[in-house]
């Protein structure tokens, strides 16, 4: 087999696994915006917010130790111990709830009925807040996270890659993790909603907001549901793209690269969210692949956007995203 089509071979599954992280973000979008019609520009930031708060964590680090410190004159940094890996998670998702529920009373229930432009505004105000707010808990510096997942060039074929046919063929452990961790999250979220209660609620409040109203269903409860599990896939991509790149500011901006999933998948659709990652995924690969060396590279940066752009063309509701129609 040619070495050419190895390689290509080798691009398309790694593609599909940067595609599973790319949904791993564009999840939490889908969620929020089925249940309130809120697009939330905070959805990277919440992602930076969870990985920082589980690194801070595990290392016993003392919250806002700068300010503390400042105030009082005081020198303390840590508590003293070291929290494993598994607790930490657990003790980021309450921290994750807890914020979920902050954002519904303090924010979005005072904004109920205004335009969607002033809801979106709001949460473009909620990411800079989170921002700052983590900046002021866990310092602004790099930081390294390991709970555990393998990482690195697999290891299973021989001392070095995959070997096909005689041909070196890398895979990175933390991608065969991601793309697992994704296919259970979605598999769960798709039960949840169309199996349990409160997911059947979430749906009928996506649906009608007054018609949920009516046959008892809280409107705040289900906000803060959706949030809070918006908050854990903020989390689950935070552990993801932190581990294998560090926790950094710029990890805030892995939203952006969330937009063209939600524009090929459409912004109401879970299914949608996991086969536009797909897409954008193998899509950059393969292009940087085979039309970067003619064009001088660097098409990874433009490729998903100049996608979506004629996605929004020829079919703006996505792939999986249903056609409105208004009557008037």
């Amino acid at each position: 087999m040619p070495e050419q089509l190895i390689f290509a071979m080798e691009v398309t599954l790694n593609g599909l696994m940067a595609g599973v992280l790319y949904a791993l973000v564009a999840l939490g979008f889908v969620l929020i915006y089925k249940a309130s019609g809120i697009f939330n520009y905070a959805q990277g930031v919440m992602a930076l917010f969870a990985a920082m708060t589980l690194v801070g964590i595990m290392n016993g680090q003392v919250p806002f130790a700068h300010l503390i410190n400042a105030v009082f004159g005081g020198h303390i940094t840590h508590f003293g111990w070291m929290i494993p890996s598994f607790l930490a998670v657990i003790l980021t998702v309450a921290v994750m709830v807890l914020l979920a529920w902050l954002v519904q009373v303090l924010v979005m229930k005072h904004l109920v009925g205004q335009e969607p432009i002033i809801l979106f505004m709001a949460t473009i105000g909620l990411a800079y807040f989170l921002e700052g707010v983590a900046d002021l808990m866990w310092g602004s510096e790099i930081k390294t996270l390991d709970v555990g997942i393998p990482q690195g060039i697999n290891l299973w074929i021989d001392e070095t890659t995959y070997n096909i046919f005689g041909y070196g063929f890398f895979i990175d452990n933390l991608d065969i993790v991601a793309t697992v961790v994704a296919a259970l999250l979605v598999t769960g979220l798709v039960i949840f909603a169309q199996y349990t209660k409160q997911g059947r609620a979430m749906r009928a409040v996506a649906d009608d907001h007054q018609a949920a109203l009516s046959v008892g269903i809280s409107l705040n409860f289900i906000w803060v549901l959706v949030w809070s599990v918006a908050g854990f896939v903020a989390l689950v991509a935070g552990i993801m793209w932190g581990t294998k790149s560090g926790v950094q500011f710029s990890l805030s901006l892995i939203a952006l690269k969330a937009l063209p999933v939600l524009m090929l998948g459409g912004f109401t659709s879970i299914p949608g969210a996991i086969v536009g990652g797909l897409i954008i995924g193998v899509g950059e690969k393969l292009f940087e692949f085979a039309i970067g060396p003619m064009v001088g590279g660097a098409t990874e940066n433009w490729f998903a956007y100049v996608l979506a752009l004629l996605f929004l063309v020829f079919r703006p509701q996505g792939l999986f995203g249903e056609k409105i129609i208004e009557r008037v």
